[in-house]
C-alpha cells in the first residue's frame, strides 16, 4: 500500500533537488505511509507531536508514539521503516516531547546531512522539534519548505485509494438511508443523526469517525451547516444532512436535505432546482474543464431560476482530507483531470426558514463521471 505515492514523492523530491525532507502534516504522512493517527477524539494526551515521516535517499522512516507501533507496522513494507518513541508511563515523568526529538534527532544524524538542502513541512511542524532538527544538521544544510508539495500528486487517486474511498461513499450511503427514515416530525437533529451514525457503525462493525452537518432550516443566523443539536423538527421543516465517514484516514462524503413529513410547495421548488443543478453540474464535469468555469455555471443556473445561489464552495476534491484541491470556487484555475475525485453540493439557503443542499461524490474519468454516491437525493 502507498507505494506508487512513495516513489511519486521520491521522484519529485529528486527533480527539486533535495535528498531528505520531513513530513509533518497528518495528510502527508497518511499518504506516504497509509498510517492513521486516531481522529475522533483529537491528538493522544500523551503525544510529544504529529506522526512524522523522514525520507532520506529512496528510505522512508515512519515515526509514531509507542502506542501506535503495532498499528503503524502494518503500513511499514520494506521502504518504509517505523520507529517508536516513549509516550504515556507510570514509571517516571511522562517526557513525550522530548523523546519524539531524539528519535528525530538520531534519524537524521544517521542521514550524515553534512551539506546540502533538507525539505521540511515546517507549517505542521511544533518549533520545539522544528529546533531538534536543526540540532541534527550542520550548519552548512538549507532547509527548504515543502509545505504543500504533495498537494498535487494527492489529487490524482490510485486504484487503492479509490477502494477505499468507494467504500466510504457506501458507508455515507447507509447513513444518509437511515437519517431519511430517521426525519420525521418531534425529533431533534441529534436523533437523526445518531439514527445514522449508529446505522454506519453497525455496517462497519467499529466505530467510524464521522462529520459533518445536520441542520434544521429555521435555525437563525446560519442553516448552512454545523453539527447537531437538540433542534426539534417541525411539521414541513427541512433537514440537511450532509456525512463524511473517513475510516482509513479517506474521506468520502454526501448531502441530502429531508422533510419532517410533506414538504411545501415552496421547498419542493427549491429542491427541484437545486437537484437540477447538480444533474447540471454532473453533466458539465470531464478532464479538461477549469474549476472556475465549473463554479460559475453552477452558480447561475441557480440564479437564473431566480434563487440566490450558495455563498459557500461550489465542490471540492475529497482524499486523506476532506477538503482538497481541486476546490470548485470562483478564483480557482484548477484543472480537471481524470483520476480526481470530487464533490459537487449546490443549496439554496433562506435563513430562519428553510434549506437545501444536495451533493454527490465523482470520479472523473477520461470521457466524463462516474457518481460514487448512490443516496436518495429527492424529497
Amino acid at each position: 500500500m502507498h507505494q506508487t505515492q512513495r516513489q511519486q514523492t521520491a521522484d519529485l523530491l529528486k527533480a527539486r533537488g533535495l535528498d531528505r525532507a520531513l513530513f509533518a502534516h497528518a495528510h502527508s504522512v497518511t499518504w506516504l505511509t497509509g498510517f492513521v493517527a486516531p481522529v475522533q477524539t483529537g491528538t493522544n494526551l500523551f503525544s510529544g507531536g504529529p506522526p512524522l515521516v523522514w525520507y532520506d535517499g529512496g528510505q522512508f522512516t515512519l515515526i509514531v508514539q509507542d502506542v501506535h507501533a503495532a498499528d503503524a507496522a502494518a503500513f511499514a513494507p520494506p521502504d518504509c521503516a517505523l520507529l517508536s518513541y516513549r509516550s504515556y508511563t507510570t514509571e517516571r515523568p511522562i517526557t513525550s516531547a522530548e523523546n519524539l526529538a531524539d528519535v528525530l534527532r538520531s534519524v537524521v544524524k544517521l542521514s550524515g546531512a553534512s551539506a546540502g538542502k533538507v525539505g521540511m513541512e515546517r507549517q505542521w511542524l511544533t518549533a520545539f522539534l522544528h529546533d531538534a532538527l536543526r540540532e541534527a544538521l550542520s550548519d552548512q544544510v538549507e532547509i527548504v519548505p515543502i509545505d504543500g508539495w504533495l498537494a498535487p500528486l494527492r489529487a490524482i487517486k490510485t486504484d487503492d485509494e479509490l477502494a477505499l474511498l468507494r467504500r466510504n461513499f457506501a458507508l455515507c450511503d447507509i447513513g444518509q438511508a437511515a437519517a431519511r427514515q430517521a426525519t420525521r416530525p418531534g425529533v431533534r437533529e441529534i436523533d437523526v443523526w445518531v439514527a445514522a451514525e449508529s446505522a454506519i457503525n453497525q455496517a462497519a462493525g467499529y466505530r467510524v469517525p464521522l462529520g459533518n452537518d445536520c441542520v434544521v432550516g429555521y435555525r437563525s443566523p446560519n442553516n448552512v451547516g454545523g453539527w447537531p443539536l437538540d433542534y426539534e423538527l417541525h411539521p414541513g421543516d427541512s433537514l440537511i444532512v450532509d456525512i463524511s465517514a473517513f475510516p482509513g484516514g479517506y474521506w468520502s462524503d454526501g448531502c441530502a436535505t429531508y422533510y419532517a413529513g410533506e414538504p411545501t410547495l415552496r421547498q419542493q421548488a427549491l429542491h427541484r432546482v437545486v437537484r437540477e443543478a447538480l444533474e447540471y453540474g454532473i453533466s458539465l464535469v470531464r478532464p479538461g474543464i477549469v474549476a472556475r468555469d465549473l463554479d460559475r455555471r453552477i452558480r447561475e443556473f441557480i440564479e437564473q431560476a431566480g434563487y440566490p445561489a450558495h455563498t459557500h464552495h461550489t465542490g471540492h476534491g475529497v482524499g486523506v482530507s476532506g477538503h482538497e484541491a481541486p476546490r470548485i470556487v470562483p478564483y480557482s484555475d484548477d484543472v480537471l483531470q481524470a483520476g480526481m475525485v470530487i464533490m459537487l453540493e449546490p443549496g439554496i439557503y433562506f435563513p430562519g426558514e428553510t434549506g437545501v443542499r444536495l451533493e454527490d461524490g465523482l470520479l472523473i474519468t477520461s470521457d466524463g463521471v462516474e457518481v460514487l454516491t448512490r443516496h436518495d437525493k429527492g424529497w
